[in-house]
């Protein structure tokens, strides 16, 4: 039997709205030493995205050597396969390979090939089990760049699966194949950092679409079925896609607003007598992320009664404090609105991460076609275009008057 830690959108280095995530990796990272201990874990596999910028901080390196390290003190015999995702550096991933390999950590920043035949030395890791016994093989595959398709500029035949599909089929295919001739009836596990059709996909600016010849997703069918489980790494939710050994880990904890209803965590899969079970393990968000109001939306001048509902330990310290997102209604305009969001956070314990506003749509006449020459337009007539535009309604008289007041101060 093997036991697998499927892991993956780590992203070390973010920050959100400026805070940095330095403290929930830190923690995250307790729990997942204490899994791998626990679950007598044989193999971790991080499926991308390792760090959130190709260039990442010295403390953002510093943590992930601390934290391979302390895996490999829980777990002697662990071994560790890490790929380069689209937020990584290839080259930079690699670099550390020969001091990685002492401590058991295998890491492939891109795809390699030998004699015009995938590099197997590189790309197949196997997994041993308590006894020392090889138990399973992971093929580790990264995110796969433009370079690495094959055959993208041939054109496709009536009915078959776009170029960048059929390229990426063909980049899994050869590789289990020469996998299969390498390893004969083993379990094979293979790694995936691309978006797969079907799944969900958040606002997460983390999460971003992946471009490749204008398209973004591909279908599960692949990855061949002789796969016992394909560990993907960039859609931040945990779930399965195309089939239930076919998944996403998710990222540790929520990257953006988008992601606060995920149940953040990581997947262990058991690999025994040619079963595979997976199982997602939920670990608690180091730093809570709450929604004001929780539910709805609420006026500004219930802000303040809302923020007084949440009832936190004013004791908190900044890092331990929740994030929060503003849900905000509003029927008309408010441009201190940010301002009057700060001004009454700031009583409480919050890190305030996003302002969402929704407004009423104004029925607005269809404006007359632009004139040829700006010195045509009155100001005023561009003010008013300009107000709707912000706030979605048209400008009041006091608006007016100001800037009325405004235009004659520019002219003397």
């Amino acid at each position: 039997m093997i036991r697998l830690l499927h892991t993956a959108d780590w992203h070390l280095g973010h920050q959100l709205a400026g805070w940095d995530r330095a403290h929930e990796h830190a923690r995250f990272f307790d729990a997942l030493v204490a899994i791998v201990a626990e679950r007598e874990v044989d193999g971790l596999v991080v499926a991308g995205d390792i760090f959130d910028h190709q260039n990442p901080s010295a403390d953002a390196e510093r943590l992930l050597i601390e934290t391979l390290d302390r895996l490999k003190a829980a777990r002697p015999s662990l071994t560790t396969v890490l790929v380069a995702g689209n937020h990584d550096s290839a080259g930079r991933i690699e670099v550390p390979r020969a001091l990685y390999a002492r401590a058991g950590v295998h890491a492939v920043g891109s795809v390699r090939a030998r004699d015009a035949a995938p590099d197997l030395s590189r790309h197949l890791v196997p997994i041993t089990d308590a006894a020392g016994d090889v138990g399973a093989c992971v093929l580790a595959i990264p995110y796969l760049r433009a370079a690495d398709l094959p055959g993208l500029g041939a054109a496709p035949e009536a009915g078959a699966p776009s170029p960048i599909a059929a390229a990426v089929a063909r980049v899994y295919a050869t590789h289990v194949e020469a996998a299969r001739a390498a390893i004969g009836d083993l379990p094979l596990v293979a790694t995936g950092h691309l978006h797969v059709g079907g799944a969900a996909l958040s606002e997460s600016a983390s999460e971003r679409r992946i471009l490749v010849g204008g398209e973004h997703a591909v279908p599960a069918s692949v990855f061949p079925g002789t796969l016992a489980y394909v560990a993907l790494g960039h859609l931040h939710k945990p779930q399965p896609v195309g089939r239930d050994t076919i998944r996403y880990a998710g990222a540790p904890f929520p990257m953006s607003a988008a992601e606060q209803g995920y149940r953040h965590g990581v997947s262990l899969v058991t690999l025994d007598a040619g079963t595979v079970d997976a199982e997602h393990l939920e670990i608690p968000r180091p730093v809570e992320f709450l929604r004001v109001p929780a539910t709805g939306r609420v006026a500004p001048d219930g802000l303040a009664e809302a923020f007084a509902a949440l009832a936190l330990d004013s004791d908190l310290a900044e890092r331990d404090r929740p994030f929060v997102q503003v849900m905000i209604a509003l029927d008309g305009p408010a441009p201190t609105l940010h301002a009057m969001v700060d001004e009454i956070a700031a009583d409480y314990p919050v890190r305030i991460v996003a302002i969402d506003v929704a407004r009423p749509q104004a029925e607005v006449a269809t404006p007359a076609a632009v004139p040829v020459r700006l010195a045509d337009c009155a100001p005023e007539d561009l003010f008013r275009a300009a107000f709707r535009a912000a706030h979605g309604t048209e400008p009041e008289a006091a608006h007016l008057a100001a800037f009325a007041r405004a235009l004659e101060e520019a002219a003397t």
